[in-house]
């Protein structure tokens, strides 16, 4: 019973903590999220002068917290999706340390690489249509959708239910890469920075900089499946029409090419990719840390 509690609690405190850090995490680049979306889902060409004249001129025009207009809707996908993938990755990691005999201590390469993507897949099997509705209110007027609900409400009604489930096969395709080698990435350089300086806990720049470290690799690696699912998500309100992965990705090497079309706004994600992931991972395990010692203190108080 003692066993059950102590899981339950730590379920529990990976939920908290997983939530705090994807929200923390994306609203400090939310504005940048916006302004790679809508270049993602246009035929626009992208440099980081038509990136700044964007925010400007939605400043200007719509005011300073229009620049994160569709946050709402991403703190309604990006919380529990969070909360799910560090939760279930902590659970993958425990599960998989059994299995191999590794319970307690690190993980070798390829279970640690398999505990990232099988988080990264089942918090997007979960959360899917949270993310379409927010890819929808990033790229379109206020006047077309008022809120989240509406969204949900007037895509079913006109577009079908379906819909909300447009581009989930390339979400699928690309969260592998990319939650896998996020979290490898991260993980391998704690372990390796504990056995380097001796230090079993990193400061927090230093985690940080892995997170960071963390996010360009896994972002890079998983981009032109970023701008398909984009693409497909916000066909009902682009006038396109994507079907497949494959003939989506040709249509946008054939009227963009390869550079400009499917790796479109990647030098923004350089940016905002290693913050958001960085301060995600940094906020995760700090959480977690003040936590265990609440935790700690609690039990201390009561045995006494």
């Amino acid at each position: 019973q003692n066993k059950d509690l102590k899981q339950t609690r730590s379920v529990l405190n990976s939920l908290f903590s997983g939530a705090l850090a994807g929200a923390v995490a994306k609203t400090a680049v939310a504005p940048l999220d916006r302004t790679k979306i809508i270049f993602q889902v246009s035929s626009a060409r992208f440099s980081a002068k038509e990136a700044y004249r964007l925010i400007y001129r939605t400043y200007l025009k719509d005011g300073f917290f229009s620049l994160w207009r569709g946050n709402s809707a991403t703190m309604v996908r990006v919380i529990p999706y969070a909360a799910i993938q560090f939760c279930a990755h902590e659970q993958y990691k425990r599960l998989l340390g059994g299995f191999y005999g590794f319970q307690g201590a690190a993980l070798p390469p390829v279970p640690r690489l398999m505990a990232g993507s099988m988080a990264g897949i089942t918090a997007s099997m979960l959360t899917y249509p949270l993310d379409m509705v927010r890819a929808r209110m990033a790229v379109t007027p206020k006047e077309m959708y008022s809120n989240i609900l509406h969204v949900f409400v007037r895509i079913s009604r006109e577009e079908g239910v379906k819909t909300l489930y447009r581009g989930f096969n390339p979400t699928i395709l690309g969260v592998v890469p990319y939650a896998g080698l996020s979290f490898f990435t991260y993980e391998t350089l704690k372990k390796l920075h504990a056995e380097r300086s001796g230090r079993p806990q990193p400061y927090s720049y230093e985690r940080l900089a892995f997170g960071a470290c963390a996010g360009l690799i896994g972002q890079s690696a998983s981009y032109p499946l970023d701008v398909v699912r984009r693409r497909m998500q916000t066909a009902g309100v682009t006038g396109h029409t994507y079907g497949t992965i494959l003939s989506t990705m040709k249509e946008i090497v054939a009227e963009e090419g390869v550079i400009r079309g499917l790796y479109k706004g990647l030098s923004m994600n350089w940016v905002k990719g290693p913050m958001a992931v960085g301060i995600s991972f940094t906020t995760f395990d700090l959480t977690q840390i003040l936590l265990k010692k609440l935790d700690n203190a609690t039990r201390l108080n009561s045995s006494k």
